[in-house]
């Protein structure tokens, strides 16, 4: 992808920085697009220079954002052979969904407790909307436009309830999650109905203030990702089995 430039050097030597640091960002997005896309596949590996290449910059921006995803978990780093994208397991997965899940509900029980009242109308509107374009997608099965819409819901929301740290940790949970669900969501020839798609039902139990509906509601999206995951395993033992 063509059009980043190089960063540059010479001139006013902030605005060099500033252009570095941009274009860091720019790459680091790029790179983890691609590999939640599952273009770049658990295990691909690559160096500095094939991605510098790639997209026509410098070698020092996509250095930097490349260790940037490796300390998100997406990349692994080798000092002598480059780096490749991170290859999570069964267990991983199911680790990311019972963290989440504790957070999660540590989070909306401390809401009930010390801020019982529904968040202002305004503030959900752009949350409302996210609902629905992911439930939209996930009824149809369109997984690229689900992950981003998904991703964007889940930290509109978070933001509404927790801190910034907090949203920060539990984002970086979701993108692994979706990571690791890529491949497998990709090959299965009953995508729309291995989707969970229930952001609308959350959104109206924030809107009551109803933590306790939120939370269940939100458990309910953690057990249809971890029977998710035990399908999948099974499928791949038998697949295993087989061959």
């Amino acid at each position: 992808m063509p059009g980043y430039g190089s960063g540059g050097s010479g001139g006013n030597g902030n605005a060099s920085a500033v252009t570095r640091s941009t274009l860091r960002q720019q790459i680091a997005d790029a790179l983890r697009d691609e590999v939640l896309a599952g273009r770049m596949q658990p295990g691909q590996e690559f160096t500095v220079k094939e991605i510098a290449d790639q997209y026509g910059v410098s070698a020092t921006p996509v250095r930097e954002a490349l260790v940037d995803l490796s300390a998100q978990g997406l990349l692994d780093s080798d000092q002598h052979r480059g780096f490749k994208v991170h290859r999570f397991t069964f267990d991983d997965f199911r680790t990311m969904v019972e963290t989440r899940s504790l957070i999660v509900d540590a989070i909306f029980g401390h809401v009930a407790r010390s801020r019982p009242s529904p968040p202002a109308p305004q503030a959900m509107l752009s949350v409302r909307r996210r609902a629905e374009e992911a439930a939209r997608a996930a009824r149809t099965g369109d997984l690229d436009i689900l992950i981003g819409y998904d991703l964007r819901f889940w930290r509109e929301l978070g933001a509404l309830v927790a801190n910034r740290y907090l949203c920060d940790f539990l984002h970086r949970l979701r993108v692994q999650a979706w990571v690791f669900s890529v491949p497998f969501l990709r090959l299965d020839p009953e995508l729309p109905a291995r989707l969970w798609g229930g952001h609308q039902d959350i959104v109206e139990a924030v809107a009551r203030g109803d933590a306790a509906g939120v939370r269940a509601e939100i458990r309910a999206y953690d057990d249809h990702a971890l029977v998710w995951a035990e399908r999948m395993e099974q499928r791949e033992r038998q697949t295993r089995r087989e061959g």
